[in-house]
């Protein structure tokens, strides 16, 4: 109990924790599928024969393997839901029931099933531009089958619960990569034999599982592909190398696309080459959510840009970052107007 106490209240800090923080998730619905290792604490049973005969013992389960499968819908400010259905199956491993000083030895070829259902809220707190930690709770129903390796075998349908953190990795802009750790908990399950004499039946306490898996996650809608500037048409003699560069980014994100990173990479180059004193980063949004959220996003890109830079060799104390929000418009629009231009971020170098 006071472990599952613990992990809930673990879960519900960092939530908290995450409400002041900000990054660009995508929004709109999602599918995802993962599998891995299932781990189920060992469980106090209660066992009542047909005729009337009460024993106490505990049961132990082998390693098992889990399958997972989650919808789900991302909204603004990095909020999910999502239905997660999941399978889980463990072996026995010990198997012991007593009655006064006897003790019997019931270890055998025994094994528990479940198929969970849930409803979960999940959090993602920015760790960097493409690295999540993804904080949530679920509840839902539970469906366990129990073998006992003789004469009971049965299903039982019982409430549950689940805390879950993990970590997702953007491998593209439509793709994650996740690791994810659950703590489920299901209300007491009880499994019984019906027989010529009676009812065998075995009543479990609250089982714990703790499942780790691997997996991914695929967002449903196509990312608008950035747009270019227009092309400047050069003049017939030479011209000095520009002191602005303008990179683009997907909608509501702020990862840098290799497209933008090679654009940094130019203005690192021309940095260093003509000696600049300063570089002066400014973030930009199209129209489409409220001034506040963009502001934010507007900053992330900024914020985005300057990391890349600084990987490249310049100087952090050089950079210095902005966020404009939708207050200037490369091409002007309406409100809630998706415009791949308005998406950039500025890269100016003084000297």
């Amino acid at each position: 109990m006071k472990f599952k106490l613990a992990l809930l209240a673990t879960v519900a800090g960092l939530s908290v924790f995450s409400a002041s923080q900000s990054s660009a998730h995508n929004q709109g619905w999602y599918v995802g599928l993962e599998a891995g290792g299932n781990w189920i604490g060992d469980n106090d049973v209660a066992f009542q024969s047909a005729v009337g005969d009460n024993y106490v013992g505990t049961v132990s389960f082998d390693t098992g393997w889990a399958g997972l499968a989650t919808i789900g819908y991302g909204f603004e400010r990095n909020w999910r839901v999502e239905f997660e259905a999941g399978y889980r199956d463990n072996d026995t491993d010990t198997f012991f029931l007593g009655k006064n000083a006897n003790q019997i030895d019931l270890t055998r070829s025994g094994n528990l099933t479940e198929w969970s259902f849930m409803a979960n809220a999940i959090y993602d707190v920015p760790l960097a531009s493409k690295l999540d930690l993804n904080v949530g709770i679920g509840v839902g129903a539970d469906l366990a089958k129990f073998k006992d390796g003789a004469t009971v075998d049965d299903q039982d349908w019982n409430f549950a619960y689940q805390a879950i953190v993990g970590l997702s990795y953007a491998v593209s802009d439509r793709l994650d990569l996740t690791l994810t750790y659950r703590y489920l908990n299901v209300d007491a399950p009880s499994f019984a034999d019906a027989t010529a004499r009676g009812v065998n039946t075995y009543t479990f306490d609250d089982v714990e599982k703790h499942t780790v898996t691997v997996g991914l996650r695929y967002d449903l809608y196509a990312d608008e592909t950035p747009l270019p500037p227009e092309p400047l048409v050069a003049p017939p003699t030479a011209t000095p190398e520009p002191e602005q560069f303008v990179i683009f980014f997907g909608f509501n994100k702020c990862n840098i696309t290799p497209e933008a990173d090679s654009v940094l990479g130019e203005a690192a180059s021309a940095a260093k080459s003509n000696g600049s004193a300063s570089v002066v980063i400014v973030g930009h949004t199209d129209t489409v959510g409220s001034d506040e959220y963009n502001q934010k996003l507007s900053q992330c890109r900024a914020n985005a840009a300057k990391s890349n830079l600084v990987s490249k060799g310049i100087a952090d104390g050089s950079i210095s970052t902005m966020g404009r929000g939708e207050t200037e418009l490369l091409v002007k629009t309406g409100d809630n107007v998706k415009e791949p231009q308005n998406r950039r971020a500025t890269i100016d170098l003084n000297k």
